[in-house]
């Protein structure tokens, strides 16, 4: 019986070493696959989707959202891009990046015979002692300081497709947030600022709306105005035309009188329910899209425009909120809820064309206001698309800076920093520990050596350069791309949050040391 117990060991082993090896095979390919796209010189990824739409985009969650994973290990380095993402916005490709690298690491203990648990432990150890050297070499940040907002903001744009135009959307991302928020706050709720896509033009015409902005234009077509100055403003949320029944079913008109009486009854209908709204003294209108019926008809139209009241229609029912704080008003969801006190008011309200059709603003909208919106332009679906996610990215940074007012030298400098202070660390170490810790520092070099092998520079003789700066005390030496030499990133401007980096290093390690500790999968049918 012994000899079988043995082999039934063996053979339990050889699986769990098989799962282990898969799955960091996995989680690696997923890391190679965003690993070009990392830094200002990373290539693009173009991505078809399954309805034939295209995106082209180097944002790390934006690939791997739309990647189509099946590996179960494989879907965790995609929901750990997602959290880099909700949690500090920038970064997304780097967390990825490391994690494989970590993965590597792990792969490489594991064949010289530590146990996973160790490995784990003392990767736990690395991290926190990583989290303690970037906060030591952090530097403070007055949230009131716009141009240092703006010189992080900057070296987020670096590595977007719109990098170019980086001098306009980092001083409109800074402006946006600081709108929204006081230098005293953790945190900014990005809800408050509205993105709102237009195409046409250049991204050069994107611009910072203090009030509301919509895409499309005041229907007019019954010659209804199209600019209106002191605004009322009311938000409607029930519909401009005949009521209908509640079942599918079909009325009968025998003769012409019949049919008369019911177009006289509909008539009288929106009569009165336009008569109503200007008695409220409103004169912009803004009506909710309906699903159910004609948000409002013809005859709808013409009334408003005999009563000089502008009509914005099809306003989506996820806006409504947004709108509501902007204006200071209440949504009105029937005709006997219209009141004067539930309007909003703004200094004007005006059509406002395009190079692509005509869009809506409100400006003058009342004080304070914590809200505001941001036009997005692009010459083409592609490059808005981008530009918006840029934007994104751009405003996640400046709240990072919100949520932690310290900034980091950029340019692979902090993790080349940590990386070699960890390894002087881990010779006061002794045993299997010291051994983890070296490997978890040689892992974070896999930053520099994308960095430089991205840019076309040789990443052995650049990361070799920077050990040897770093060892001399030149905490702040970083990859210049630009120049294609290694520069004192602080004094290069190339700076960015801490949050970023520090979220980056945590969010990798728990991801590894989770996937250290699979020891098998159990499929369920």
């Amino acid at each position: 019986m012994a000899p079988a117990k043995d082999g039934e060991s063996h053979e339990n082993k050889s699986q769990t070493n098989d799962v282990r090896r898969n799955n960091i095979i996995a989680a690696k390919a997923i890391a190679d696959a965003v690993r070009t796209s990392l830094g200002p010189r990373g290539m693009d990824k173009m991505i078809q989707t399954a309805d034939g739409e295209v995106i082209i985009t180097n944002d790390g969650a934006t690939i791997l959202r739309q990647m189509s994973v099946s590996h179960p290990t494989a879907k965790m380095m995609v929901e750990l891009s997602k959290s880099q993402d909700v949690e500090a916005g920038d970064g997304t490709t780097s967390v990825v990046v490391m994690a494989g690298s970590l993965l590597n690491a792990c792969h490489q203990l594991l064949a010289r015979g530590i146990h996973p648990n160790q490995v784990s432990e003392a990767f736990q150890l690395s991290c926190n002692k990583a989290t303690e050297i970037m906060t030591e070499i952090a530097t403070p940040v007055d949230f009131n300081d716009r141009d240092t907002l703006i010189k992080c903001t900057t070296t987020s744009l670096s590595s977007k497709v719109v990098s170019q135009n980086s001098s306009l959307l980092a001083p409109l991302a800074v402006d946006a947030v600081r709108h929204i928020a006081d230098s005293q706050d953790s945190n900014a709720d990005l809800n408050m600022i509205r993105v709102v896509r237009k195409l046409g033009g250049t991204v050069d015409d994107t611009e910072m709306v203090e009030g509301l902005v919509f895409s499309q234009k005041a229907s007019s077509s019954a010659g209804g105005p199209t600019s209106i100055k002191d605004a009322k403003i009311a938000v409607l949320q029930f519909q401009l035309s005949p009521p209908k029944t509640d079942i599918e079913n079909s009325v009968i008109v025998s003769d012409y009188q019949q049919m008369d009486r019911i177009l006289k009854e509909e008539r009288n209908y929106i009569a009165d329910l336009c008569k109503k709204i200007a008695k409220t003294g409103a004169n912009v209108i803004l009506l909710q899209k309906s699903i159910l019926r004609d948000a409002i008809t013809d005859l709808g139209l013409h009334f408003l425009a005999k009563l000089k009241i502008m009509l914005i229609r099809d306003v989506e029912r996820d806006e409504i909120e947004f709108i509501c704080k902007t204006l200071q008003c209440v949504p009105i969801a029937t005709a006997d809820g219209l009141r004067a006190e539930k309007l909003g008011r703004a200094d004007s309200v005006q059509e406002v064309g395009t190079s692509d059709g005509k869009i809506v603003k409100i400006l003058g909208v009342p004080k304070p206001c914590k809200t505001v919106s941001i036009l997005c332009r692009g010459s083409n679906k592609l490059v808005l698309e981008e530009n918006e996610r840029s934007i994104h990215d751009a405003l996640c940074v400046v709240r990072s800076l919100l949520k932690r007012k310290f900034m980091i030298p950029g340019g692979s400098a902090p993790e080349m920093e940590v990386s070699f202070r960890l390894g002087e660390y881990a010779k006061t170490l002794s045993g299997v520990e010291s051994f983890c810790v070296r490997a978890f520092a040689e892992a974070l070099e896999i930053i520099p050596a994308t960095l430089a092998e991205n840019a076309g520079l040789n990443p052995i003789a650049i990361v070799s350069e920077l050990r040897l700066r770093h060892a001399a005390g030149e905490k702040y030496a970083g990859i210049n791309v630009r120049k294609g030499c290694i520069s004192n990133m602080s004094e290069e401007n190339v700076v960015q949050p801490l949050l970023v980096s520090v979220s980056a290093i945590e969010l990798a390690t728990e991801c590894v040391r989770m996937i250290l500790k699979i020891d098998g999968v159990v499929p369920v049918y």
